[in-house]
């Protein structure tokens, strides 16, 4: 059988070391994951009281509409039912959005580092991918207008940028979206938009209405905790939308997932507390970074990229063996650099402990 050639040369995504991999692997007990950006708090105590209730009619097909949570979101957001798509994850419409748009011939433009995901679907559809590198994290707006062309179909945004934690403010925004051709889908990646607490932040959901070319994705699977239910979505102008349904697969959102993220949606309180503390911490493990002068990416995520005076492995390699899990920037195309998930004050405390006596065992500097 003859697949794609393009495939030829791919892997699979490959998912951060998993918890019962590291327990066996160090004969560990108890193992903290800070790989993959999830809500070190959990999920809605009260999607976990009422999770049991949902588990009724699982043989009946989920409702391919998710009508419910589609009337809901339209509401909170103020648009139109029809300018909503849901996906398995926002992965899933990343997905959606290259099957709809790429193919051989046509280019996709997108920062370097950023969601690998965006290059891998477009490969996958033939598409030429052409990438711009970050500036201290931040998206160089200006060298991706002049990367499109006349074949160009879709530029990448996303802001808060995965993995370097920076976000694009509104003015910038604004002049690109100002200068981008109206015929190019312009995505905003926006799946750590809760953490965000810039004052120049760009209101992409406000700017669907003004720019025909945008779509905003989103998703439940990192404030609102619920990345094991896999539910995302996509807002835009409605003509995009019918364009991109097409693409998407029948029944694509569990009924458990939909009934979830309504619940989650109602518990301001959980949501509200997770943003707070997530912000404390981060604030907490710059500071750490401070004293110990390191440098880190400016961040409004979950999340701080830190710059290291040794490779990431070899942090990656020594926090490992003390229980913690996180990503080494190795692997993100970042060198000499760890990505670190903001985790609860007693496990940041216990980690900066763990770095400081491993930097401290390593007397090789340390560098800006």
């Amino acid at each position: 059988m003859k697949a794609k050639e393009i495939l030829k040369t791919m892997q699979p995504y490959k998912p951060g070391k998993q918890i019962e991999e590291v327990k066996k692997e160090y004969g560990l007990k108890e193992i903290v994951k800070l790989a993959s950006n999830e809500n070190p708090f959990g999920f809605s105590p009260q999607v976990k009281k009422e999770l049991p209730g949902l588990i009724s009619g699982l043989e009946k097909y989920p409702d391919g509409y998710a009508a419910e949570l589609r009337r809901i979101l339209s509401d909170k957001l103020d648009v139109n039912e029809t300018q909503l798509i849901f996906g398995n994850g926002s992965d899933e419409i990343v997905q959606i959005i290259c099957r709809t748009y790429l193919e051989a011939g046509t280019n996709t433009v997108m920062a370097t580092p950023t969601f690998p995901q965006y290059k891998h679907n477009a490969l996958i559809e033939g598409a030429e991918i052409r990438e711009v590198p970050v500036i201290d994290g931040y998206h160089d707006l200006d060298r991706m207008l002049e990367a499109i062309d006349d074949h160009t179909r879709v530029v990448w945004l996303c802001t808060p940028n995965n993995p370097t934690g920076s976000h694009i403010a509104a003015p910038d925004m604004e002049k690109f979206l100002e200068h981008c051709p109206d015929d190019v889908l312009v995505v905003v990646d926006e799946a750590y938009y809760e953490y965000m607490d810039a004052s120049d932040y760009y209101d992409a959901v406000a700017g669907v209405e003004e720019h025909p070319n945008l779509i905003v994705l989103r998703t439940f699977s990192k404030a609102y905790g619920l990345a094991g239910l896999r539910i995302g979505y996509g807002i835009a102008r409605t003509e995009v939308i019918h364009q991109l349904d097409p693409a998407r697969e029948p029944f694509n959102t569990s009924t458990i997932a939909q009934a979830a993220a309504i619940i989650a949606l109602e518990d301001k309180k959980f949501l509200n507390e997770s943003i707070t503390r997530n912000k404390d911490n981060r604030k907490a493990m710059m500071d750490f970074c401070d004293e110990q002068e390191l440098g880190y990416f400016d961040s409004q995520a979950n999340f701080l990229l830190i710059n290291l005076p040794v490779s990431g492995d070899e942090l990656f390699e020594h926090l490992l063996s003390k229980g913690f899990i996180v990503r080494s920037g190795e692997a993100l195309g970042i060198s000499n650099s760890i990505r670190l998930t903001i985790g609860s004050k007693e496990v940041m405390e216990q980690i900066q402990q763990e770095i400081s006596h491993f930097l401290s065992s390593n007397k090789t500097g340390v560098k800006k």
